[in-house]
């Protein structure tokens, strides 16, 4: 399994992580590039020019390639570490997990609020549940998440999913099947290894409850 949230597919390009020293699918890595001062720019789309320099989307991966010095050995030339890379990075993962989900709920491949997403579960139309990081523990049993290794994702703050939705808070959210519920299972992935919740988005988790903020 991939931290992209995914099973590792053989034909899928690898990098290494200049921190671990780890190979693995680009999907589960962050990639950096070298800006024309000097800078190391995270690359959170993949699209910058240049010649990329990875890291494991993990937050004592990130600290230790700065506090290091690594990124500068993979240059091979002296670089510029922007100073709280790893805070930095976890804020761009974020900003695009919630622009994804909000590009599904735009498409029709997202709804949030208890009821709806308690329908979609039970009509077998929802293939990954959210669930709010932050919202109340209560009722934690009434929603099962679909199995499998994209069922779940637990990483995002309420106020990030309602950002979503175009709400102040939304504790549950559903994802229907297709290529945007990938692509956000993938980055949400990534920035659950940014906040150290790497063993919480495996599908295995169940939603909470909070009608007062749906």
């Amino acid at each position: 399994m991939t931290r992209g949230g995914r099973e590792k597919d053989r034909d899928e390009p690898e990098r290494k992580c200049i921190a671990t020293g780890e190979s693995q699918p680009k999907a589960g890595l962050i990639r950096f590039c070298l800006g024309p001062d000097g800078q190391i720019t995270p690359d959170i789309l993949g699209k910058l020019p240049g010649r990329g320099i990875y890291v494991s989307a993990d937050r004592a991966a990130l600290e230790k390639a700065a506090k290091k010095n690594l990124f500068s050995r993979a240059a091979r030339q002296p670089v510029k570490v922007p100073e709280g890379l790893a805070d930095l990075v976890e804020v761009l993962v974020a900003r695009r997990v919630v622009e994804l989900l909000s590009m599904a709920r735009k498409a029709g491949e997202a709804v949030t609020g208890y009821e709806k997403v308690k329908d979609w579960l039970v009509k077998g139309t929802a293939a990954t549940l959210i669930q709010a990081s932050d919202g109340s523990e209560r009722g934690k049993t009434k929603l099962h998440a679909p199995d499998g290794a994209m069922g779940f994702v637990g990483c995002l703050s309420a106020g990030e999913i309602g950002l979503a939705f175009g709400r102040e808070r939304a504790i549950h959210a559903a994802l229907a099947a297709g290529g945007l519920r990938s692509r956000v299972v993938e980055e949400a992935a990534k920035l659950a290894g940014l906040r150290g919740q790497t063993g919480g988005d495996d599908g295995g988790e169940t939603a909470m409850k909070d009608t007062k903020n749906e």
